[in-house]
């Protein structure tokens, strides 16, 4: 998988030292912030591949939203317990796949899928 740059948006600072730590090695760049509205203008400003985004951070409209303004975003959702219908919603709304936020293999498989998709697409 070729190095892409990654956004963090997770409620818990612990989630983010855990997976920039677990993640920094399979990925070029990690940025961590805070809201919906510092992720948006760090997509806008620094080319962003994958967005790994808390569901207690955001609604299944803003993921909708993200995966229509940018199309070729890799959204990975995470939550504490992820069900079988909040996963159905949450593909349904765009995103790649939804883990537990500590997931950082099933993080790496979806952007390494998104990615080889993607690629495939543009070929």
């Amino acid at each position: 998988m070729e190095l892409l740059n990654l956004a963090l948006l997770q409620k818990d600072p612990r989630v983010v030292r855990l997976l920039s730590e677990q993640l920094c090695h399979h990925f070029h760049a990690i940025h961590a912030v805070d809201s919906l509205a510092e992720l948006r203008d760090l997509i806008v400003h620094i080319p962003t591949d994958v967005v790994v985004l808390d569901m207690e951070a955001a609604t299944l409209d803003e993921v909708q939203y993200l995966h229509r303004d940018f199309s070729s975003l890799c959204i990975v959702c995470t939550h504490r317990i992820a069900d079988e219908q909040m996963w159905t919603a949450v593909l349904d709304a765009g995103a790649a796949d939804i883990c537990s936020a500590t997931d950082s293999r099933g993080i790496i498989t979806a952007a390494a899928r998104h990615a080889s998709t993607s690629h495939s697409a543009a070929a």
